[in-house]
């Protein structure tokens, strides 16, 4: 599959986690997942929008009451029907790129030898063996998953060897070089702003370096660190002088893994390592009990579980092993017969992205063993509380079976009639949803979810939204989705909404609206929502679960009032602002010239059209330029002037704007630059990296037709300038090359007279009073001919997932050109998108783990646990099978010492000060 088969419409967030090379490899991945219980059609769901090339499900079984606990795709008219022939037409529906095909037959070995990876879901340990050893011998790549109630296991075989082409999956690093050495070694020098973020051992390249220009083709390069801005290369005493400039570059190097000798299990929280243990000889031990009684341990069985713990200590004994846990042991017997949504969710979402590691070579896969558990999420069991009973456990012909087997009835009952907010329906929200609809919560009378999401569905969201369809594609998503979850689960009592939660809204989410809830979900994907709404549950006080994704990594927080710490006051981003200074005049990485394009646009198609706007029909315009300041009312002014002034009055006026627009940007301003910074001139510029001179700077005189990109530029351009004055455009080259030939282009002359501002510092200088000018322009604009009194602009919103719009053909173009203005290496479409459209990356695999995470909390919450010990706020990193599960810090205290004062205050502000006492950061 070439690049340009890939669909990156659909496909444009998970690019971003996996890159082109992956993706084409996934595509001609043929995946077997065998069971189609509910972690097996969580693997399913995953792989399918993944992308990989094929997926076919195997199951001889029949649905039952208990699978609808957890497999989302089975609804009560199937109970009796094979399981892999429900779910397939629902997980072709996911997909079209993938084909998806059910087995209903046994397993076999003609069968297996047409995969490239075979999973394994509730399968048999007899089964596993000759599986494993099949795949094994036939360079298969074999993975097993499985869970019991609480507890889940995972198992991967990748062959003798393995290629992995990128470990990490994160971005090469990269350094702007200060200087460059000669001597054996050489010894490079970092800009003192920057610094590397380099390692032993990598290997980097070089690129525009000036002088020592044998680096910029000498290949790869192994570096030892020496310092934050210093590391060594090659030798380079034969080498020129270095002189200046130059970018070193990481190099991703593939790694060949050895297979052979495995860890015994990778920690998935570092409290638990001598249970986790415990937990491989448990497994082992529920298969022998299976063998032996044809069955499963009976939920809550005393008897059963002490047979459990007898198989076990045996297997321990033979293993030499001392650390063996009998009450892990009874407690996984007693829950054993469950089947949870929430940890096949989480325990689906790794496998999944084990599967996806096997079919790419992208990230470092399992070795070998993996064992997970919430047993916290049990009740605790205190003097007088009555036990969980065989009665109570007992399956009823219910769709919750599988969870009543863990948690009993009575619970179950509990989390019918809980009332519920979820802020957000895009990826997290959709997963949480469909947890939601299978555990039942607000299933019941009294029971109810609310969602809201004011955002409508795109094509870029199904690749991970996995509510959605294409016949979605522009409705509402919290309706959509909540249609969809009530198919999974009728019995749902849903509202969707359509608004944003903040202050803006605060008439429709009031006190007594959160006073009803019992607890609030947030889906969210930016920071301020989710401290805006984390200060809502701190003041109405009301636990609220909040998680979040960026690739592989996720995270998730759970705050409980009076217990634990509130997610808190926004922290302050790592990411360094830009210097005005560096975007406007010395750009020295593309980021820069981006993020220049990008305010290019806003200025001229947005912000230009709303000043109109606002002039031609807002009563109070001139008092709000009043509020203004002079210099920023004197800035609008002249915009307004400009674009009424000079508005277009047809296509070829449009054309003409381009063309000169592209003549000033990218000749005449840098012909300016060059004239006040020489190639001989040398400064050092606060605002700008490296020591900059002239030499780096260009104007670009090739001519229109031989020049891609100047031509992209000006049809864009000319397109969005004539759709923010409703003016019909065109994409037709060769008519605008026709107009082109026909525009006279005034001839420029640099000037000594014009400053050149170097720094920040020097450009807020310019913030002087200038009243003279406000009044000419006040003047210029009431002598006016003003356009028709119905006339308005059309002010353009950037949206960077259509293709059509001319939106990301500006950024692209403009910022390129710019970039070689300045001997900047251009970006393609793809990482212009990222960075312009400032695009978080995301993929369906952390999505599902991160979602199951949430609602092991949910239960924790439901049981009213109120020891800070049985909760965890967690951050995974599924490249790398990273794992921290901690304990969530415990809510400061503080004295309140003006009791007199508090006296004075009204209950609704006594309350306020007493909650941010109890559970949040101290009050500013």
């Amino acid at each position: 599959m070439a690049q340009s088969d890939i669909d990156e419409d659909l496909y444009s967030r998970q690019l971003y986690v996996l890159g082109h090379d992956a993706m084409r490899i996934m595509g001609a991945a043929n995946v077997l997942i065998a069971g189609m219980r509910g972690l097996g059609v969580e693997v399913a769901k995953n792989v399918v929008l993944a992308g990989v090339g094929s997926v076919t499900i195997q199951d001889q079984g029949t649905a039952e009451w208990r699978d609808l606990s957890s497999q989302f795709y089975l609804r009560e008219s199937d109970l009796g029907h094979n399981r892999a022939s429900c779910s397939q037409k629902h997980l072709a529906l996911l997909n079209s790129h993938v084909q998806v095909s059910s087995h209903t037959e046994a397993l076999h070995q003609d069968l297996l030898s047409y995969f490239q990876v075979v999973v394994l879901t509730d399968s048999s340990l007899e089964e596993q063996r000759w599986v494993g050893a099949f795949c094994h011998a036939n360079n298969i790549r074999f993975i097993v998953a499985d869970t019991k109630g609480l507890c889940g296991q995972l198992f991967c075989d990748f062959g003798e060897t393995f290629e992995v082409k990128d470990i990490t999956g994160e971005s090469p690093s990269s350094s702007m070089i200060a200087h460059i050495s000669k001597g054996n070694p050489g010894i490079v020098t970092c800009t003192d702003d920057q610094g590397h973020d380099f390692t032993d051992d990598m290997r980097v390249t070089f690129s525009g370096v000036q002088g020592m220009t044998e680096l910029n083709s000498y290949g790869p390069i192994e570096i030892r660190v020496i310092g934050n801005h210093s590391f060594s290369i090659c030798d380079t005493t034969e080498f020129s002088e270095y002189e200046k400039g130059g970018v070193a570059t990481e190099v991703k190097q593939s790694k060949m893994l050895m297979l052979k000798n495995p860890e015994l299990l990778v920690l998935t929280d570092c409290g638990k390592v001598p249970r986790h243990r415990t937990l491989h000889l448990g497994f082992q031990a529920l298969h022998n009990f299976t063998q032996k009684h044809g069955r499963m341990p009976k939920p809550r069985s005393q008897a059963d579980a002490e047979t459990l713990v007898a198989m076990a200590r045996q297997l321990s004994t033979d293993a030499q092993f001392d650390e063996f846990d009998k009450d892990v042991v009874r407690k996984l017997s007693l829950i054993a017969n469950g089947d949870l949504a929430p940890v096949n969710a989480f325990i689906g979402g790794l496998a999944a992205q084990e599967v996806i590691k096997a079919c790419s070579g992208k990230f470092m896969p399992l070795k070998q063993w993996l064992y997970f558990d919430a047993l916290e999420c049990l009740p605790e069991q205190k003097e007088g509380d009555k036990h969980l009973t065989e009665e109570a456990c007992a399956p009823r012909n219910s769709r919750y079976d599988g969870q009543i087997a863990v948690f009993g009835s009575d619970f179950q009952e509990k989390l019918k009639k809980l009332r519920y907010f979820l802020v957000g329906a895009g990826a997290i929200g959709c997963e949480l949803l469909k947890n939601f609809a299978l555990i039942g919560l607000g299933a019941g009378e009294g029971g109810h979810i609310t969602v809201t999401d004011m955002d409508s569905i795109e094509r870029s969201n199904l690749n991970r939204q996995f509510l959605f369809r294409t016949e979605d594609i522009g409705k509402q998503k919290s309706i959509a989705a909540a249609e969809a979850v009530q198919k999974m689960n009728p019995n749902m009592n849903i509202t969707p909404h359509q608004n944003r939660v903040c202050p803006e809204s605060e008439g429709i989410y009031t006190q007594s609206f959160y006073s009803s809830l019992d607890g609030v979900a947030a889906a969210l994907d930016n920071v301020e929502a989710r401290v805006y709404l984390d200060g809502c549950c701190v003041q109405y006080q009301r636990p609220m679960l909040e998680g979040g994704t960026l690739g592989s990594k996720g995270h998730t927080l759970v705050v409980v009032p009076h217990l634990t710490e509130s997610y808190g006051p926004a922290m302050p981003s790592g990411q360094k602002a830009i210097p005005l200074c560096t975007l406007k005049h010395f750009p020295h990485c593309i980021e820069h010239t981006l993020q220049w394009a990008r305010d290019q646009f806003e200025g001229l198609f947005k912000h230009s059209a709303e000043n109109v706007n606002q002039y031609l029909s807002d009563a109070e315009f001139w008092a709000r330029m009043a509020a203004l300041g002079e210099v920023e009312a004197v800035e609008v002014l002249e915009g307004i002037h400009e674009s009424l002034g000079k508005r277009p009055g047809s296509w070829p006026d449009c054309v003409a704007w381009a063309r000169m627009q592209w003549e000033s940007l990218y000749s005449n301003h840098i012909r300016q630059l060059l004239h006040c910074f020489p190639v001989d001139h040398v400064t050092s510029l606060p605002c700008s990296a490296p020591s900059r001179d002239g030499s780096g700077l260009h104007e670009d005189t090739h001519s229109f037709p031989s020049q891609t990109t100047h031509m992209d530029f000006v049809v864009a351009a000319a397109n969005l300038y004539a759709q923010i004055y409703g003016i019909e455009g065109s994409r037709e080259r060769g008519g605008i090359l026709k107009i082109l030939d026909g525009i006279h282009v005034p001839a420029f002359t640099p000037t000594s007279c014009v400053k050149i501002h170097m720094t920040d510092k020097e450009l807020t200088s310019l913030f002087y009073s200038d009243n003279a000018k406000l009044n000419e322009l006040k003047r210029k604009l009431s002598c006016f001919q003003m356009p028709s009194q119905n006339f308005r602009m059309i002010p353009l919103e950037f949206e960077k997932d259509n293709d059509h719009n001319f939106h990301m053909d500006y950024i692209v173009a403009a910022s390129n050109l710019r970039a070689e203005n300045y001997e900047i290496p251009p970006a393609d479409r793809h990482k212009s998108k990222l960075i312009a459209g400032r695009i978080i990356p995301a993929i369906a695999t952390t999505t599902a783990a991160i979602a199951g995470l949430m609602c092991l909390e949910l239960y924790k919450l439901v049981q009213g646990h109120q020891r800070i010990s049985l909760f965890r706020n967690t951050y995974i990193n599924l490249a790398v099978q990273y794992f921290v599960f901690s304990q969530p810090c415990t809510a400061p205290r503080f004295t309140v010492s003006d009791m007199a004062g508090l006296r004075d205050l009204k209950h609704s502000e006594i309350s306020e000060v007493v909650t941010c006492v109890l559970y949040r950061n101290a009050p500013q």
